[in-house]
């Protein structure tokens, strides 16, 4: 059975889910039908963090363009450019037993592709989600529903995967951003 978290909870994958290594984050959302008549397209991406809560470098940034990172433990499996339809919108997955040691979080982060340039915001998003499943068995382990808490955001960033001792966690964090990816970017120490 599916645990549903709600903002800020954070629970044990691996030691409540033993045998649990490899996993799939899958996202979905809908959008608001609007005036301005451009699509959406929401986009994915997973920040590999060091210690010290910062991504090195290129090889950190999981994302439509980068599809895999920290030695191919971290893979998006592509972009969805109208995120029409049920279901998972875009999805990441992700092998916690190949995380390399020196990472310590993986955030799994969603931005509006030319949010500024089409006037969109999370405000005009519904029904965000982020689910764990269980890639071994389609089993969803966890699901946590953002709720409508956006307006004038561009970038959120939805949960993170940490490490606690040799057990890998899960926060619901559901934080928005204003100015989109390169705020997300500077967020996480990267250059944009």
């Amino acid at each position: 059975m599916s645990i549903n978290l709600s903002k800020g909870q954070r629970i044990d994958l691996t030691k409540t889910n033993p045998g649990l290594t490899k996993v799939v984050a899958g996202l979905g959302w809908d959008t608001n039908k609007y005036s301005g008549g451009q699509d959406f397209d929401l986009d994915a991406s997973a920040f590999l963090l060091y210690e010290d809560g910062k991504a090195k470098g290129s090889d950190d940034f999981v994302f439509y363009n980068n599809k895999s990172g920290g030695n191919n433990s971290v893979v998006h499996t592509g972009d969805n450019r109208t995120g029409e339809g049920d279901g998972d919108d875009e999805q990441i997955l992700v092998d916690l037993s190949r995380i390399p040691a020196a990472i310590h979080r993986i955030g799994i982060t969603v931005t509006i592709h030319d949010a500024d340039a089409r006037a969109q915001n999370f405000g005009q998003v519904t029904n965000a989600f982020v689910r764990v499943v269980d890639e071994a068995s389609n089993r969803e382990v966890l699901r946590f529903d953002l709720g409508e808490d956006f307006s004038t955001e561009t970038a959120v960033v939805f949960c993170e995967f940490y490490r606690h001792g040799a057990e890998w966690k899960f926060q619901a964090i559901g934080s928005g951003f204003s100015g989109g990816l390169a705020a997300l970017c500077r967020n996480y120490g990267l250059d944009v």
